[in-house]
C-alpha cells in the first residue's frame, strides 16, 4: 500500500547556478500492505459520479521496485514567433529547458494545438494548429509524451482531427487523450521503466459547450477525452481498470478557470475523484498561470503547470517552470519546482535570487489549494 508520511523537509537546494524548490516525505513504516485508504478530502459535489467507492484497497508489487522520475511542463503552441522558430531549428529550439525535461525517466507536456495544417477553424475564439514536425522538436527536448485533450486539441475540424490521429498513428511521440473512437481516447500510454509498469492518463475538462457533440470521443466518432461531468465516469473506470496492472498512474488534465491562482471546487473535487480511482499523480493546465502543488492524503496534484512555450510572455503568462516528481510505485518521495520564464517563447530557467524569489512564490500558491506540502 502507499505508505504514511509522517515528516516533510523543505529546502531549496542550489546545484551549481539551478535552484530548485525540493520537498522529502519521510515514511512511516507502520503502514501494512493490503490496508484499506480513505481519502478525508474527497468532495460531496453532486457532479460526481455516486457508483464509485469511497475507499479503495490498495496492492503494491514491492521488493523489486525503484524511484521513478517525472517531468511536467504546461502548455505548448507554435503560434506566430514560435513557429518560425520550429521551422528554423526544430532540434535546438527548445534547448534551455532541455537538459531540466532530458533529466527525466518520463518528461510530459500539454500539446495545446491540432496535429495539422489543413482544414477549417471551428467557430471559437482562438485557434491553434501546428505541424507534425513540432512532436519533433519536443523529442529533441527530452519530452516523452504529450496530452491532447485540452480546448484546442480538435480546433481544425474533421480534416484536423484526421491529420492529429494520423501523427498519432506515426509514433514520433505517443500522444494521450484523443483516438478514433473513446476506446482509444481514453486509453492511457503505457509504458516501463526501471522495471516499473507506468501509465499515463489525458482528459480535458474544458470544452465549449456548443462544441461538445463535435469534440468528445465516442464510440462511434474520433475526438478528445472528457472528464466533465457527463464524462467523468468513464474516465474513472479507466483508472480504475488500469489500477490492478500499474505501479504508478498519472492523470494530466486540463481544467479550471482562466487567468486565476487558485483552484476552483469542481478541480478540487474532480482531483480526489480521480485519486480514490487510483490515480496516484494528478496534474493540469489552462489557467495558464502556475497554481499551487502538493499532497492530497496519500496522492500527488498539481493544478497549475502554466504555459510553457507561448506567444504570451507577459506578466503571470510568462511565469513557467518545470514540475519533478518522483515516485516509488504508489509512493511520492519528493517534488521539485525549476522555475522559469518565457522568453522569445520559449522557457528559460531562472537561477540565484530570482530562483529563489520564484520558490518562495511557489510554495505560497498552496494556501488557497487545500493542499499539503
Amino acid at each position: 500500500m502507499r505508505r504514511k508520511f509522517s515528516a516533510v523537509v523543505i529546502a531549496a537546494v542550489v546545484v551549481g547556478t539551478a535552484t530548485m524548490l525540493v520537498l522529502l516525505f519521510a515514511p512511516n513504516d507502520s503502514s501494512e500492505q493490503g490496508q484499506q485508504v480513505r481519502n478525508p478530502a474527497r468532495s460531496t459535489s453532486s457532479s460526481a459520479p455516486t457508483t464509485l467507492p469511497t475507499t479503495t484497497t490498495i496492492r503494491l508489487r514491492r521488493g523489486s521496485l525503484q524511484p521513478v522520475t517525472f517531468a511536467f511542463g504546461g502548455d505548448v503552441h507554435f503560434e506566430k514567433h514560435l513557429r518560425s522558430k520550429l521551422d528554423a531549428n526544430p532540434t535546438q529550439m527548445f534547448a534551455p529547458i532541455a537538459g531540466d525535461l532530458s533529466a527525466a525517466d518520463i518528461a510530459m507536456v500539454n500539446f495545446e494545438a491540432a496535429i495539422t495544417e489543413r482544414g477549417t477553424p471551428d467557430p471559437k475564439q482562438y485557434n491553434f494548429r501546428a505541424p507534425e514536425r513540432a512532436l519533433d522538436a519536443l523529442k529533441s527536448a527530452g519530452v516523452d509524451v504529450v496530452t491532447i485533450a485540452n480546448n484546442h486539441g480538435r480546433d481544425y475540424g474533421t480534416v484536423g482531427m484526421a491529420d492529429t490521429l494520423t501523427a498519432k498513428a506515426a509514433g514520433r511521440l505517443p500522444i494521450v487523450g484523443v483516438g478514433k473512437d473513446a476506446a482509444e481516447a481514453y486509453s492511457p500510454w503505457r509504458t516501463q521503466v526501471k522495471g516499473q509498469n507506468i501509465a499515463i492518463f489525458g482528459a480535458s475538462d474544458v470544452i465549449e459547450t456548443s462544441l461538445r457533440s463535435q469534440w468528445i470521443a465516442s464510440s462511434t466518432q474520433a475526438g478528445i477525452a472528457s472528464s466533465e461531468p457527463e464524462e467523468e465516469a468513464q474516465l474513472l473506470a479507466a483508472i480504475i481498470a488500469e489500477r490492478s496492472i500499474a505501479d504508478t498512474v498519472v492523470v494530466y488534465l486540463h481544467w479550471g478557470p482562466e487567468a486565476v491562482d487558485c483552484p476552483d471546487d469542481r478541480q478540487k473535487q474532480l482531483a480526489s475523484s480521480l485519486l480514490v480511482a487510483g490515480a496516484d499523480i494528478v496534474v493540469g493546465t489552462h489557467a495558464h498561470r502556475v497554481m499551487g502543488a502538493g499532497r492530497l492524503g496519500a496522492g500527488f496534484v498539481a493544478y497549475g503547470l502554466g504555459n510553457f512555450a507561448f506567444y504570451n510572455e507577459s506578466g503571470g503568462s510568462g511565469i513557467t517552470g518545470v514540475l519533478t516528481v518522483t515516485a516509488t510505485g504508489r509512493d511520492v518521495d519528493a517534488y521539485a519546482w525549476r522555475p522559469a520564464r518565457i522568453r522569445g517563447g520559449i522557457p528559460t530557467p531562472l537561477s540565484g535570487e530570482a530562483a529563489a524569489a520564484d520558490i518562495s512564490s511557489f510554495e505560497q500558491r498552496r494556501a488557497c489549494t487545500g493542499l499539503m506540502g
